[in-house]
């Protein structure tokens, strides 16, 4: 089935001259109509202050299989969505962000424009490295441990679901990264993403007891100076986590409201003389008192105020690159009371006042297309969007406990077609600044190993690599991935690394994911480019990915394979190739006998 020869747009630069303007600026806005598909005319829909304007598209220039249509269209106000009109004999097609359709269509998946600064742009050429601070690397350095954690031995495996969840320490901390950023700069990463690093009961630190500073069982702030000034050194970025939704039960906040229904921090929670602990608690738990932004001081403290716990760390000395926030779906919402956007944006506003350049990533699963509205969180962690479709179409015999990811069912099994159509929903109802700012994912330290999801097949995993690498958004491989890691669930997939021996390490795996990396971080297509889909097969899937400088064409698949593709109808031919056979002219032969990934540099 062939996508590649039907009327495109997306909010790449290709397609957009501008996708930042300032409100009264012209933007053209681009078209490209292969020529085998007959139109007369192209018309935009876009609004203006809130009434849907329309304006003709002219042909502005014309190859050998298509032509570009243009026209230029002022941009009105902060947001604008827009759609296109193609006519002609017997024709009357819909053109939006989630498709073409013959029939009338809603607003609702229009393509989408700013006229807001956009995001930060070096995230674009990214790759990220998720650390689970306990688990990653140890320094060996003697610490004050708590008696109410369990020990145990490095290499041990967690055992995830029994009284010591959360407590069992392994002794992972910020010296043993420092130590093994050779590690990480040999994949090719260039960002860290630190699950939370403040002091909190358990190892997990979702429930901090101070965003004040790191937890002194990680090595304390100094311990963060120092690594940041080396990774800084070696082009490597730092990421923190934030839990804004709530606190631990160890927190002074909770603490000091507690004992004295006066204090100031009685306002920063919901209490409730129902609850036997007397206050709301993230899904009930007393460890997880819920913040209430009805709380002017609570906003102060944790973002309005200069002082502020998502202000000070993006400053030096620490200057972090950003803050992914921790189920920033639920940070605000209680009952009738929905405060989420105002909280979005003043930790929005927060970070633009002090790093205009820091990356705000919020877990929001659902994507819920409100939240990326360009205001808010550059972007979301993409489950929903990119994850759960991956899994679907390359799982094999999963080694998966607990469902899919969330569900209480097996994961299902899907086709190509089944995989891209549920992107492309995800994809349709959000701009397209949102989905390059937002972190892809294979798994997390909240789901199964990857390695489990394919049942061990090293092909496949390589296969979900590929389009990891390749895919629009900002990469996070989470730490021991890339050597072949296993884990059935969220817990005993935060695995510690075997850094004595490496006898468990997938070393031909690493080294093959470093190819990859390395095209990623090369790549302006893969930086910049739109996407658009080629082929999609029930075993097999291609796409382009397209920018002003530079075309990619990516192939990957699930299971043996003879592929085709003649790239005359689309007037490319092979430049280069980047991965898998070689190929030259207009014509791409990949023959496989396992999943596996073909990259090549178009002319």
């Amino acid at each position: 089935m062939t996508h590649s020869l039907l009327p495109h747009h997306d909010g790449s630069d290709l397609y957009v001259s501008n996708s930042a303007p300032k409100i009264g600026e012209k933007v053209e806005f681009k078209v490209r109509i292969p020529k085998a598909y007959p139109i007369t005319g192209v018309m935009i829909r876009i609004y203006h202050d809130g009434e849907p304007r329309t304006f003709d598209l002219k042909i502005k220039t014309s190859a050998k299989h298509e032509n570009w249509w243009s026209a230029k269209v002022m941009v009105m106000n902060p947001s604008a969505s827009y759609r296109f009109l193609l006519v002609g004999k017997n024709k009357y097609e819909w053109l939006n962000a989630a498709g073409l359709f013959s029939h009338e269509v809603s607003s609702a998946n229009d393509f989408q424009i700013f006229a807001k600064p956009k995001y930060p742009q070096w995230i674009n050429k990214s790759v990220f490295y998720q650390i689970f601070p306990d688990r990653f690397a140890s320094s060996g350095k003697k610490r004050n441990v708590p008696s109410k954690f369990v020990p145990r031995a490095w290499n041990d495996l967690p055992k995830g679901r029994d009284k010591t969840t959360g407590i069992e320490y392994f002794g992972g901390d910020l010296n043993g990264v420092t130590e093994h950023l050779d590690h990480i700069t040999g994949l090719g990463a260039s960002g860290i993403y630190f699950t939370p690093f403040f002091p909190a009961n358990s190892t997990h630190r979702y429930d901090a007891s101070s965003f004040d500073h790191v937890d002194p069982l990680l090595g304390g702030n100094e311990a963060l100076l120092e690594l940041a000034n080396k990774a800084n050194k070696k082009g490597i970025r730092i990421m923190g986590d934030l839990t804004t939704n709530h606190c631990g039960a160890g927190h002074p906040w909770i603490q000091k409201a507690l004992a004295n229904p006066e204090s100031k921090e009685r306002s920063y929670f919901y209490w409730d003389k129902s609850i036997k602990h007397g206050y709301e608690g993230w899904w009930g738990l007393a460890s997880l008192p819920k913040l209430n932004y009805a709380s002017k001081g609570l906003r102060n403290a944790m973002y309005e105020g200069e002082a502020s716990i998502v202000r000070k760390w993006l400053r030096p000395p620490f200057a972090m690159a950003g803050w992914r926030i921790d189920v920033g779906n639920m940070t605000g919402r209680f009952k009738d009371q929905d405060l989420n956007q105002m909280v979005m944006r003043g930790i929005r506003k927060a970070m633009d006042d002090v790093n205009p350049d820091a990356w705000l990533v919020a877990e929001n699963a659902d994507h819920f297309p409100s939240d990326l509205d360009g205001f808010g969180w550059h972007g979301t962690m993409n489950y929903n969007g990119f994850m759960r479709p991956l899994w679907g179409w390359l799982q094999e015999n999963p080694q998966v406990e607990g469902g899919f990811f969330g569900l209480p069912t097996s994961l299902p099994r899907f086709s190509g077609s089944e995989m891209v159509a549920a992107m492309k929903n995800f994809n349709a109802g959000i701009p397209w600044r949102g989905l390059l700012a937002s972190m892809l994912l294979l798994n997390s330290h909240d789901t199964a190993r990857f390695r489990n999801v394919v049942g061990g097949n090293v092909d496949r995993h390589f296969a979900g690599m590929g389009l990891l690498l390749t895919y629009p958004g900002v990469p996070s491989i989470f730490a021991g991935d890339e050597i072949g890691l296993r884990g059935a669930w969220g817990e005993d997939a935060r695995r510690t690394i075997n850094w004595e021996d490496r006898s468990d390490w997938d070393h031909e795996f690493f080294d093959r994911v470093k190819r990859l990396v390395a095209i990623r971080r090369t790549s302006d297509a893969l930086a910049y480019g739109g996407l658009r889909w080629v082929e999609i097969n029930n075993d097999y899937v291609s796409f382009l990915r397209e920018s002003k400088k530079e075309t990619i064409l990516v192939v990957v698949t699930r299971s043996p394979a003879d592929i085709g593709i003649d790239l005359a109808p689309l007037g490319y031919e092979v430049e280069k190739n980047l991965y898998g056979p070689s190929a030259r002219g207009s014509s791409i032969r990949f023959v496989t006998t396992s999943a596996d990934v073909g990259i090549w540099k178009l002319k």
